[in-house]
């Protein structure tokens, strides 16, 4: 199979004032095009690879041979990635969960003020670029942060939901106020599809 980038689902400017639509036009566009791109490339020759979803290629990440395991991890996490990453989002987004997320996230964390508190965090302090997660992990939610554009389906688990901290995400508005981003980003949420996450992760 072809691996495609995925239309984004809103006009470039819908996540205005929190994420400016240059960002998006050129991460959307020109990052995760690229990552389709140079993992199309990277299974050029393997028939038996190219005939895997993206996730059945990361779950599997060490049965994939060495000489092209980087390319498809680098790539094929940007692409999974990004592409829960524009579902998640939404005009009009943010608030908090309901029903058996907000549930899941208030046993484990205590409440939602304490679980963003904790995922903040993660986004914060996450060096260089990687991203933030809200995971399914041996049966609980957990949350935790990966570098670069390495995905929890690599060790076994399941993502939720996750937060871009690379750079490409937020440098034409917040330069480097990292937090900034993150603490706006919220606001961008789309809860319903964190949810409909959950439910399939946990099924």
């Amino acid at each position: 199979m072809t691996h495609n980038l995925p239309q984004l689902p809103y006009p470039f400017d819908a996540l205005e004032p929190y994420i400016d639509a240059k960002t998006m036009e050129i991460h959307h566009d020109k990052h995760h095009g690229a990552y389709v791109n140079n993992l199309n490339k990277a299974l050029e020759g393997h028939p038996e690879l190219q005939k895997l979803t993206v996730e059945e290629l990361l779950a599997q990440i060490s049965k994939v041979p060495e000489a092209v395991r980087t390319a498809v991890r680098n790539n094929g996490g940007g692409h999974l990635n990004h592409s829960m990453f524009w579902k998640i989002m939404k005009k009009g987004g943010g608030g908090e969960p309901s029903g058996d997320l907000a549930d899941a996230i208030n046993k484990t964390f205590g409440n939602f003020g304490d679980f963003k508190k904790a995922f903040t965090q993660a986004a914060t302090t996450r060096f260089g670029s990687g991203w933030a997660w809200l995971l399914i992990r041996g049966g609980k939610i957990t949350v935790e942060s990966t570098a670069n554009q390495d995905n929890p389906i690599m060790d076994g688990g399941k993502a939720i939901f996750g937060l871009d901290v690379w750079e490409h995400a937020y440098y034409l508005k917040y330069q480097n106020r990292r937090p900034e981003y993150i603490e706006a980003w919220w606001n961008t949420v789309n809860w319903a599809q964190v949810a409909d996450n959950f439910a399939k992760a946990k099924a």
